[in-house]
């Protein structure tokens, strides 16, 4: 998944850590982009695939995202990402008619998953980094927890999965990355969490006109998401939901994200905006602090 992932368990064995890294692998194996050798790899070639169990129950989560967040997340939009070069590294800013081209073929209302198998249409790519990482961490806290481990904190590339709390009872501290530098902008306290972080600082390039881009894309116009919000940090029962989330929260922004927030209830988020202030939603209050010296100085409660 072309990050770097640490996993730590109380309980269990050297076997069945071992067993947790071979379900990750097994994952990526099934759901890379790039690996030709994958179901969705073979999917975006020849527009039908059948596909193995993990794979189906991701797309069909996935695309539940889809459709709660009104397209804010779509995972057909990896077209797009690739004109931009954010799947290769070589970075480019698309011209206007290429990007409505591409735009043209991104409608995850379009995919067809019926009994194991997927269908896309002629043109259409799919992606499911945007879930991936969230879902490795729940199945890999399922198998960890099926085998008596009762205290674990997985840590997939950012992306952070606990079971349980600390081995001495006290909730596991996270910390949560400032957007502008290498130091954290404050701590969670969580048990039986992910807490899985979107931010524009992970992947962008200056392009020559000397603008940020980054790798945040909006569905709607094809280029980088600028909502306002420069991260966004969900925490809830499931990785895979939160993963969703925080992509799709970013790309709508912080007024569409609070409403979202009030309608479901199902997570909690911490905003980081641009002009340098920090909200979080009222399920967070007794579990989030800022990180003393923090220059983000302004705070609120989404009630």
């Amino acid at each position: 998944m072309d990050t770097f992932m640490e996993m730590t368990a109380y309980g269990g064995n050297d076997a069945l850590m071992y067993d947790a890294e071979q379900r990750i692998l097994e994952l990526e194996s099934l759901l890379s982009v790039t690996d030709k050798n994958s179901e969705i790899h073979t999917l975006n070639q020849n527009g039908e695939a059948a596909l193995s169990a993990d794979t189906e129950e991701l797309m069909q989560q996935a695309l539940e995202m889809c459709t709660r967040t009104h397209g804010s997340l779509d995972i057909s939009i990896y077209p797009v990402l690739r004109a931009w070069g954010f799947t290769t590294g070589s970075y480019q800013i698309p011209d206007s008619d290429t990007l409505s081209e591409l735009l043209a073929r991104v409608d995850y209302r379009e995919i067809s998953l019926n009994n194991g198998t997927a269908v896309i249409p002629d043109g259409m790519e799919l992606d499911l980094g945007s879930v991936a990482k969230g879902y490795a961490g729940d199945q890999v806290a399922e198998l960890l927890r099926e085998n008596g481990v009762t205290s674990a904190l997985l840590n997939l590339g950012g992306n952070v999965q606990v079971i349980g709390s600390k081995p001495d009872g006290r909730a596991w501290r996270v910390a949560v990355q400032a957007p502008e530098n290498d130091g954290y902008l404050g701590v969670l306290e969580i048990r039986d969490k992910a807490a899985i972080t979107s931010g524009g600082y992970e992947r962008y390039f200056v392009g020559t006109d000397g603008q940020v881009y980054w790798h945040i894309i909006d569905p709607v116009t094809g280029a980088p998401a600028h909502s306002g919000l420069v991260s966004v940090t969900i925490i809830g029962e499931s990785g895979a939901t939160c993963d969703a989330l925080s992509t799709a929260l970013f790309v709508m922004g912080l007024d569409k994200a609070a409403e979202h927030w009030r309608q479901h209830q199902d997570f909690d988020a911490i905003f980081v905006l641009e002009d340098g202030s920090v909200a979080i939603t009222a399920g967070l209050k007794d579990s989030f602090s800022l990180a003393d010296g923090n220059e983000y100085r302004t705070f609120s409660v989404i009630e």
